[in-house]
């Protein structure tokens, strides 16, 4: 088979520094884009005809709990806010494995693949009978997406005052060491790495003061990157100022937790002073609308974010919190909430979109994706406008507003993962039967 491919004729959204759109060829080769031109000559190549379509950088998803694939719409906590559905879901949780772990990090990179997602991360933050890190870096090696895996952990239990039962959280100490361990073994801070691993304490209100510390004099120390949960809803706030003495956004930078190697999810109720202090020390923030939707947590003030020089990425969040991980959706989604806050001309769908490519892959360090431009990564989704979803759009480039919501092809490091829909690389009929087994299992 022919090292290179050449995708011709598609519409292609950039996403590059001067936002090209036209209609053209892309060259692959050696897993990065070679050319980007509106025709291009290459006689060696395995051709892939994409008339009638868009090509736009592949999607990244900035926050998931792979896990929680096992745990959608789990009836106690459809309904429940936040820490009472953390309340309800824990004890299911804590009886979870290695297969559950693997078997579910699997269920949800198919499906964020289906999205036109190429590259996403994880937050573990628990690791109940066995359970390591590794479970999910393996299930990503196998459908091959790009993989952000970040080491979570809990340490306060319903013993000290916190919310996971004393069954979840572990020694401060264990956690540490085998951070270390999984930073060692896995990490790849190459350009075009295919793993890297980031730590990810689950949230100011499951770890101690200390941890948070530690974590993050051993992140620079290794050279890898911070992730946690911040400023999610009115409880957190509320939490943070009783326990702490202030809000979120300080304690974060009180604790070395704000810099360009520090992400944060939700940040729903940041305020002026705290975005004003992400946007100065270039700390960026997943943005998950459904799932703060869903939990009723608020709308995010991504506008005020993106106008004040934050970098902020998308995230599907959890499956027991959103119940979906399609990626596409989710920057509908969060075009349609910053609409309804600030009005119709507050998000554009090429602003939404542009979030879920570009953005998020300024939010994971990843400089190398996130673009369509010679010698970035061939990571590329392509979307078909010839079907019925978009039959009448005035624009193809405005897949937000009149679809698809299901990638036709995506390659991921010039490797083709989806093809006409389908998945190649794994079983999923054997897959979602596993899954269900496993649910079945969790629900007697």
């Amino acid at each position: 088979m022919s090292k290179k491919k050449l995708i011709r004729n598609a519409y292609i959204l950039t996403m590059d520094d001067v936002r090209r759109e036209f209609v053209g060829d892309l060259l692959i080769e050696g897993g990065v884009i070679r050319e980007v031109a509106p025709t291009i000559s290459a006689e060696d190549a395995e051709i892939h005809d994409a008339t009638g379509c868009v090509l736009t950088p592949g999607l990244v998803n900035t926050h998931h709990h792979l896990y929680q694939t096992l745990t959608r719409a789990v009836p106690g906590g459809q309904d429940a806010l936040l820490f009472g559905w953390l309340q309800t879901l824990y004890p299911i949780w804590s009886r979870f494995g290695p297969e559950e772990m693997f078997i579910s990090a699997q269920v949800g990179l198919a499906e964020l693949a289906l999205s036109g997602c190429t590259m996403t991360s994880d937050h573990l933050y628990l690791f109940p009978n066995g359970s390591r890190l590794d479970d999910t870096i393996a299930a990503a090696g196998e459908v091959g997406l790009r993989f952000h895996a970040t080491r979570g952990a809990m340490s306060i239990g319903e013993s000290d005052g916190g919310l996971p039962p004393d069954s979840l959280v572990e020694e401060e100490q264990a956690i540490l060491e085998d951070s270390i361990r999984v930073v060692d073994a896995f990490h790849d801070a190459s350009e075009g790495a295919m793993v890297r691993v980031a730590l990810a304490p689950c949230s100011p209100f499951s770890v101690s003061r200390d941890l948070m510390r530690d974590a993050a004099l051993l992140a620079r120390d290794k050279g890898v990157m911070l992730h946690t949960h911040l400023a999610e809803n009115d409880e957190d706030i509320a939490y943070s100022q009783a326990m702490f003495g202030c809000r979120p956004g300080q304690y974060a930078e009180e604790l070395g937790w704000t810099g360009d190697d520090v992400w944060h999810a939700h940040c729903v109720k940041l305020d002026g002073s705290e975005i004003e202090l992400f946007a100065r020390s270039k700390t960026g923030v997943a943005h998950c609308p459904c799932s703060n939707c869903r939990l009723g947590s608020g709308i995010a003030p991504v506008r005020e974010m993106r106008d004040g020089g934050v970098k902020v990425g998308l995230g599907v969040d959890g499956s027991a919190s959103n119940d979906a991980g399609n990626l596409i959706l989710e920057a509908r989604q969060a075009m349609l909430l910053q609409r309804v806050a600030k009005g119709a001309d507050a998000m554009s769908a090429r602003e939404a979109l542009e979030i879920a490519t570009r953005g998020g892959a300024e939010v994971l360090g990843r400089h190398d994706c996130g673009q369509i431009a010679v010698g970035k990564r061939a990571d590329i989704a392509i979307w078909d406008t010839r079907g019925i979803e978009s039959a009448g759009s005035w624009d193809p480039a405005a897949l937000l507003l009149a679809g698809p919501v299901k990638v036709k092809d995506l390659f991921v490091e010039g490797r083709q993962i989806v093809s006409s829909g389908y998945i190649t690389s794994i079983d999923v009929p054997l897959l979602v039967e596993r899954q269900n087994r496993l649910a079945r299992g969790l629900m007697e």
